[in-house]
């Protein structure tokens, strides 16, 4: 099962991920039918980008789109869990957070981000992080100056500053049972992908 808290271009991605995972077992063995028991689920705090997720979706047996809040407690106790009970899973095998830490950095404050990487960890046997860098929150306030807004509520006060993926690192392989595995390089707008595995499997 795979899990992906979802930035607003990610909908197609879930969808080609499935299908690649879908080619990818039956190459390794023909004779066996589609995968029946591979499941994914999408997530955003985008109600109107779930709904048309939902519309447009192809396997809708196999893929789950839903709103949720990943910085709300009660949400995640309740949807994933009960969703993880009915697939008899106590984790996901894959989570992945794809340009998501900027914005629960700047609207929630350190602690949150903190939370969000723990939150992650608990949830999943290997974690694929792309975690914006620090030129991307700048570029994000000068953005919102620029409409005449205020700055995020916390972007002066950020402790955690500069190198972003390698605080990120450092919190889940100290506090959250986890070690990189690998690391994928940086996409065109200069972000790393973080591969990271829980180092004990206990279930």
């Amino acid at each position: 099962m795979v899990f992906l808290p979802e930035p607003k271009t990610c909908t197609d991605l879930t969808v080609a991920l499935y299908r690649h995972l879908q080619q990818r077992a039956q190459s390794e063995d023909p004779t066996k039918p589609p995968h029946t028991d591979l499941h994914l689920m999408g997530f955003d705090l985008d109600q109107s980008l779930i709904l048309r997720a939902q519309q447009n979706n192809p396997f809708p047996q196999n893929i789950s789109f839903i709103p949720l809040d990943i910085t709300e407690d009660s949400s995640l106790q309740t949807q994933l869990q009960v969703y993880l009970g009915q697939h008899g899973c106590p984790r996901f095998h894959l989570t992945m957070c794809l340009a998501v830490t900027m914005w629960v950095h700047l609207n929630h404050g350190d602690s949150a981000l903190l939370r969000l990487l723990s939150r992650l960890a608990s949830l999943s046997h290997h974690l694929l992080l792309e975690a914006q860098p620090w030129k991307c929150y700048r570029s994000a306030a000068r953005r919102l100056r620029k409409l005449g807004r205020t700055d995020f509520d916390h972007f002066k006060t950020l402790a955690i500053r500069g190198d972003v993926a390698e605080h990120a690192r450092e919190h889940l392989e100290k506090h959250c049972g986890m070690e990189l595995m690998q690391c994928f390089g940086s996409t065109t707008w200069d972000r790393r992908l973080l591969l990271f595995r829980r180092t004990e499997i206990t279930d």
